[in-house]
C-alpha cells in the first residue's frame, strides 16, 4: 500500500497526479481516493498512516460493518488506517485545512473500505486552478474508489464540483460524513441522499476511528 499526500492510497505504485479525473480511469490504476486533490502537507497538517491489528480498534470496525452489511457475518482481523489531519492545499495563503480519513479492514473472506470526512475547508489547490485565498474554484477534489476495471468503481456525489466541500454531511450509510464500500465483491450499500434532516446544519459528525 502506498499513502499518498494528494489523498489517495494506491496499490503498488504511487500517485504523484494532484488535479483529479472522475473514475473509471483510463489507465487503470486502481486506488482508493477519500479526498484526491491538491494536498501541500509542507504548509500545512500532517499524514499518519498505520496497520493495525488492535483488538479494540479493531472491534469498532467488526461493529460499524455489522451493521452496514447486517446479512454479512464479519469479525475484523486486520486493518489499515490513513489520515489527513488539517492539511493544507497546494498555494494555501489561508489557514484552511482539510481532515479525513480512509480505513481498509479485512476478515481474509471479506474486504471493506471506510471514508471519513471530519472537517473540510477547502476542495481545490492552486495548481489545480483553485483561488489560493479561498482553496475553491478550478478543478475540486475528487472521493471514491477505482477497481482499475471498468465496472467496479464509485464516485461520490459532488466530486469535482463544489458540492464536495460538503461530504461531510453526505452519507450511503446514514452516518453524515461516512462512506462504506465492499470491495471484495464490489458492493456500494445505501443510496445516496442529502443528509438526514435532524444533522442538516450540524457541525460535527460521529464518524472516527
Amino acid at each position: 500500500l502506498q499513502v499518498n499526500n494528494n489523498g489517495v492510497i494506491s496499490f503498488g505504485v504511487r500517485v504523484h497526479q494532484y488535479t483529479p479525473e472522475p473514475f473509471p480511469l483510463a489507465d487503470g490504476r486502481p486506488f482508493v481516493a477519500p479526498y484526491w486533490g491538491d494536498v501541500d502537507n509542507v504548509l500545512g497538517g500532517e499524514v499518519y498512516f498505520r496497520e493495525t491489528t488492535q483488538p479494540g480498534l479493531l472491534a469498532r470496525v467488526t461493529r460499524d460493518i455489522n451493521r452496514y452489511f447486517p446479512s454479512m457475518p464479519f469479525t475484523a482481523t486486520w486493518a489499515f488506517l490513513a489520515t489527513w489531519d488539517h492539511v493544507a492545499y497546494y498555494g494555501s495563503t489561508t489557514s484552511k485545512g482539510n481532515t479525513f480519513q480512509a480505513v481498509l479492514t479485512t476478515d481474509t473472506r471479506l474486504s471493506f473500505i471506510i471514508l471519513n470526512y471530519w472537517d473540510i475547508q477547502w476542495t481545490t489547490g492552486a495548481a489545480s486552478d483553485g483561488d489560493p485565498e479561498t482553496g475553491l474554484g478550478g478543478t475540486p477534489a475528487h472521493a471514491g474508489f477505482n477497481s482499475g476495471d471498468a465496472t467496479h468503481y464509485y464516485n461520490i456525489p459532488g466530486s469535482e464540483t463544489p458540492a464536495i466541500l460538503n461530504v461531510t454531511q453526505t452519507s450511503n450509510v446514514n452516518v453524515p460524513g461516512r462512506w462504506v464500500f465492499q470491495v471484495d465483491d464490489f458492493k456500494v450499500t445505501g443510496v445516496p441522499t442529502d443528509p438526514p434532516e435532524e444533522e442538516k446544519g450540524a457541525q460535527k459528525n460521529h464518524c472516527w476511528l
